[in-house]
């Protein structure tokens, strides 16, 4: 079939085209897959916010803002300037909240208030909630990680549908949790930074969805 431009003529209203107009407009963006995009073919993230709590470490109702992305790209970087987090989905992101695969949240430790400042201390078995679209889900912290911003091998295990494992097929839905490890690098002597002023180093805390319920209201 042969597309032909769309041409608003005297016979057209100019009300009817400034409608088309809105809704091609409005129609959600596909993104081309990369050469960097590995594993098996993702589920379609469901785009809306959620807010987030971890009450091992004092988090409560931390506004998580999902965007087309990757794990503290530019637009992610800027979410998080805002004081909250941000959930990146798509090719080079994540799944949605209580998806099948790799939910994803990032937010700053040191700057806009440090939301995550206290992530290091959580420990395994600790619940993380995360609460969207009327449904509150219980993930349960099974694994910590660290990621390097200057290893792509790295960066692929972050943000891979099964978190660590790139290529695999994922069976279960999962979060990773992630923050910068600005003063531990600091400290020891890292001091590398990339176009967002990021450092090297992130921690993940990786977990498993093990309930799913009602909003209470």
């Amino acid at each position: 079939m042969t597309l032909h431009p769309f041409h608003a003529s005297r016979t057209v209203p100019k009300a009817l085209v400034c409608a088309t107009l809105a809704v091609l407009l409005a129609a959600p963006a596909v993104a081309a897959p990369t050469d960097q995009d590995q594993g098996p073919p993702r589920a379609v993230a469901r785009v809306q916010e959620a807010v987030l709590s971890i009450p091992a470490i004092g988090v409560s109702d931390l506004a998580v803002i999902p965007y087309e992305g990757s794990p503290d790209d530019a637009p992610g970087t800027l979410i998080q300037d805002r004081g909250v987090a941000a959930s990146p989905y798509g090719p080079r992101g994540g799944v949605g909240p209580g998806d099948v695969g790799n939910y994803i949240v990032t937010a700053h430790r040191i700057t806009a208030g440090g939301p995550l400042w206290s992530l290091p201390s959580l420990e395994k078995g600790a619940s993380v909630f995360v609460t969207a679209d009327g449904v509150r889900y219980e993930y349960v912290i099974t694994t910590t990680r660290t990621t390097s911003f200057r290893s792509q091998a790295s960066i692929d295990a972050q943000r891979a549908a099964v978190p660590g494992s790139p290529g695999t097929a994922p069976t279960q839905a999962m979060i990773t949790v992630s923050t910068c490890l600005t003063p531990e690098d600091n400290a020891a002597g890292n001091f590398w930074r990339d176009a967002q002023n990021n450092p090297e180093h992130r921690l993940d805390k990786i977990g498993v969805l093990t309930a799913t319920e009602p909003q209470k209201q």
